[in-house]
């Protein structure tokens, strides 16, 4: 057994210092030195796990063993996630239903920023709060690359665009998780990201436009963007603030894409854009609506399925399979120095549960509807595995290095760096949780990290801990886009596999410039607009634990063959045209 130390130089900023040398060492990496993904990631790991060694002192063999535990939470569930959704993509693409599916975006807008808005946004939104974890990005990336975008362009839209709904992802998933380690109600949390969250998700559309096509672009179109995030927005706020954290992601959504596909019905742009040397728009015959469904059917058993496997009930029964084991060395071979007890170590295989068993699931069904031979659809599954194979690595390195990062205390130093600028923590609150992302890839980690260390700091300013709890989900949702489990699931989903220092640049000053407008706003909630706070008991003052109710197995498997019936029932009608 090891206990953790956070000060190991005796000055917490000279530790922090030299606990971000990794962290820096990737933004060199990537930034600069332009390395492939998984070289950068590899590179970082190694380093992390010399200073971790040399500097925290940590046994050889429990850092070792702390870095292989985050490289197989890598593969699983991060991996297995990615290669399902590249796969349900091909699957659409190999039979032919992607190019009627390019139709029927293009019969309800030619202009390139507004498909971006449908599917970066408002669709990948509905992922993010169905399923997270890399699903957004991996489905919605891809289908801009078959829409005609420029790989590196999808995925840096994808990415940004993935911004707004992070906090509530997986059916509010961070936000719980939040809760359960700091004692606050869910609800108050919920509602104070409520009250941060709908400021970016109203701005990311016309970013989005403004990345695109500049000034002239956001004139052209910011009726349309107004309305993509303004019901949006508004939206989150309102289930935010009165149904809870788990539904905000799915409503918004919902209304995002209805609102605006009933917009663009009776109001289109008076310039279509295009990328830079692409060829205008052909006329699009409109395709019969038979023909509509069943290329967009492998999506709708997606949304289905992925929907049902999140309701809480579903997700309870399902992890009845679950295979879990301590994890040798690491398993309550780490003793927490605050409180002196040794932390559990636990990996659970939940293969049947897992977003990616249910992304696989969806692209099976869909092998069926379109008609499309077993024995191919095998050949495209080793295809798509053998394609994946770098990102895979960068994704199992870079899980390694935010694996070893917690378990020796690093990750905790630069937080309480931070943590300890007094006045202006709230300034620098939001950055705790954009760091914690960053490293982790997770909004859920970087909440399961900070959140308790952000909740002690504020309430010894007399800050509302409330607040620096929902600054910590807040902001990290804009190290999302940067962070290198995304940045590699994004490369695999559009073929940039070895251009991910690319697509790091591509993004890095948004993620900047994203962080810093919480920042602020987040300051001025803590002082000038402290109205906005949700009253839960005086400034430092803790409400009691969130309760959660155990979930019927009747109510799960209700819910299952409800899910079984639709799809079964969608396959029967589309199959046969």
């Amino acid at each position: 057994m090891w206990t953790q130390t956070y000060n190991p130089l005796g000055n917490i900023f000279v530790s922090a210092l030299v606990g971000a040398v990794p962290i820096a060492f990737l933004f060199w990496a990537l930034a600069v030195r332009k390395m492939k993904g998984h070289v950068a990631g590899l590179c970082t790991t190694a380093l992390a796990v010399a200073v971790a060694i040399v500097v925290y002192r940590m046994p050889a063999s429990l850092a070792l063993a702390a870095t292989l535990q985050g490289a197989l939470y890598g593969l699983f569930p991060i991996g297995w996630i990615v290669i399902a959704a590249v796969f349900l993509f091909r699957v659409t693409v190999e039979t032919g239903q992607f190019e009627i599916i390019k139709d029927s975006i293009a019969s309800i807008t030619e202009d390139r920023r507004l498909q971006a808005l449908l599917i970066a946004f408002s669709f990948g939104a509905f992922l993010e709060g169905a399923a997270g974890f890399g699903t957004p990005v991996a489905i919605s990336a891809a289908m801009l690359v078959g829409l005609g975008f420029e790989p590196l362009y999808a995925a840096g839209l994808c990415l940004i665009a993935n911004t707004a709904p992070v906090a509530f992802g997986a059916i509010g998933t961070p936000i719980v998780v939040a809760a359960q380690v700091t004692g606050i109600d869910e609800m108050l949390i919920s509602r104070m990201v409520g009250r941060q969250l709908p400021f970016l998700s109203a701005l990311i559309p016309f970013w989005l436009v403004f990345t695109m096509s500049g000034r002239r672009g956001v004139k052209d179109v910011w009726p349309a963007a107004l309305v993509s995030g303004g019901t949006f927005a508004v939206a989150q706020w309102w289930t935010s603030n009165y149904l809870g954290p788990l539904l905000p992601d799915i409503i918004s959504s919902l209304c995002s894409i209805v609102c605006l596909v009933l917009f663009l019905k009776v109001w289109k742009p008076r310039r279509i854009f295009r990328f830079e040397n692409e060829a205008a728009a052909q006329a699009v015959a409109p395709q019969a609506f038979g023909r509509v469904l069943k290329a967009w059917s492998p999506f709708i058993v997606l949304t289905i399925l992925v929907g049902n496997w999140g309701v809480k009930p579903v997700k309870a029964l399902l992890d009845h399979a679950t295979m879990s084991f301590p994890f040798p060395l690491v398993h309550l071979g780490v003793v927490h120095p605050d409180t002196g007890k040794a932390v559990p170590a636990v990996f659970a295989l939940n293969w049947l549960s897992a977003t990616g068993t249910v992304i696989l699931l969806a692209a099976l069904v869909s092998v069926v509807i379109t008609r499309m031979r077993p024995s191919d659809a095998a050949r495209l599954f080793v295809r798509t595995l053998a394609s994946l194979r770098a990102p895979l690595v960068t994704v199992a390195a870079v899980l390694g290095f935010a694996y070893i990062g917690n378990a020796s205390g690093m990750t905790t130093t630069m937080g309480m760096a931070l943590a300890s600028t007094g006045q202006l923590f709230p300034l620098f609150s939001p950055v705790l949780g954009w760091l914690g992302v960053f490293i982790t890839g997770s909004d859920t980690s970087a909440n399961a990290v900070f959140g308790r260390l952000q909740s002690v700091s504020a309430a010894g300013i007399g800050v509302s801990p409330v607040l620096a709890v929902a600054a910590n989900s807040s902001g990290g949702v804009t190290g999302k886009m940067i962070s290198p489990q995304s940045i590699a699931v994004a490369c695999a989903a559009t073929g940039l596999v070895g251009h991910e220092s690319d697509l790091f640049r591509f993004t890095v000053k948004h993620s900047l410039l994203l962080v810093a407008i919480v920042g602020m706003m987040t300051y001025l909630q803590a002082n000038a607009l402290s109205w906005m706070v949700p009253a839960g008991g005086p400034a430092g003052t803790l409400a009691g634990p969130a309760s959660f109710s155990v979930p019927s197995t009747d109510v799960g498997w209700l819910c299952l063959g409800g899910a079984a019936v639709l799809v079964a029932c969608l396959a029967a009608v589309v199959r046969r045209r």
